[in-house]
């Protein structure tokens, strides 16, 4: 079905150096434009991230790079985003927004190099705030439900089991899901439980989540100001760190994990110690 236009709708997305709004950039930014009748126009900007304070081009994580495929070296002889910001404000002029998940971090990515621009001296008059926005992800998951009572309909016949919501009914529902991805996807999903549990992207140590295994197997603080520190990195900096969880609203079993990864750092740095002195 074709849209039904008042006004241009103009999808967009960006890949970025990374996730951090206020401390990454814009390295391509893509415009998809349908105007009222169906006309489309199409624009793509590889842009060069520009760090401002530094006044240098701005690197690109390495997990970043993993993901959209973009080298710094690629990105070089690429204007910066305050180069083109005059030519971007003009594919927004008098548009509606849409995107996938981009009212999340696209949009507020593209408003972020915008304020930096005007910063910096850029005469520009954009309000982001103003177009209204379609984020089809939203859509997608307001029409088919991400539950079990979905999941059940869709993998195991179409039908609502009986008695959803409690603990037996939904347990058993979970069984037979998992039977009915095996059935659905044999070329993808091996038939045993350490692939299966493989799709858990990011392990945890404890049961909240709040320390994952991160890169070489360290355990990695998942929360807080000291997110995506290695947890003995934290023991080296910040002792006081693990006396506030333990006083903290945490789980039982999050306080453990810590006083437990506190125990063998200080094994450690005892083991460490006594070496030194006899060699």
């Amino acid at each position: 079905m074709e849209l039904n236009l008042q006004r241009p709708l103009l999808f967009f997305d960006i890949e970025s150096t990374g996730l951090n709004i206020p401390n990454d950039s814009i390295i391509e930014l893509s415009f998809v434009k349908i105007l009222p009748g169906g006309e489309q126009r199409i624009k793509t900007w590889k842009i060069k991230p520009w760090d401002y304070l530094k006044q240098c081009q701005r690197p690109i994580d390495p997990q970043a790079s993993k993901v959209n495929g973009v080298t710094d070296d690629m990105l070089v002889d690429c204007p910066t985003f305050y180069e083109v910001a005059d030519e971007v404000a003009s594919w927004l002029e008098n548009s509606d927004l849409a995107g996938f998940n981009s009212a999340k971090f696209d949009l507020p990515m593209l408003a972020e190099e915008f304020e930096r621009a005007k910063l910096a001296g850029k005469d520009l008059k954009v309000d982001l705030h103003a177009p209204k926005m379609v984020d089809v992800q939203n859509i997608y998951h307001a029409m088919e439900p991400r539950n079990l009572r979905a999941a059940y309909r869709f993998y195991c016949g179409g039908e609502d089991f009986d008695n959803a919501h409690t603990a037996e009914a939904d347990t058993i529902a979970t069984y037979e899901v998992l039977k009915g991805q095996l059935d659905r996807y044999p070329d993808v999903l091996k038939n045993d439980v350490a692939s299966l549990a493989s799709y858990v992207t990011k392990k945890a140590v404890d049961f909240a989540g709040m320390i994952v295994v991160g890169e070489g197997g360290e355990p990695t603080v998942n929360f807080g100001k000291h997110k995506g520190k290695t947890v003995r990195e934290v023991f080296n900096t910040d002792r006081s760190y693990f006396r506030w969880i333990q006083e903290g609203a945490f789980t039982l079993d999050t306080k453990h994990q810590f006083a437990r990864l506190e125990e063998e750092y200080n094994r450690e740095r005892l083991a460490a110690k006594f070496n030194t002195k006899l060699f």
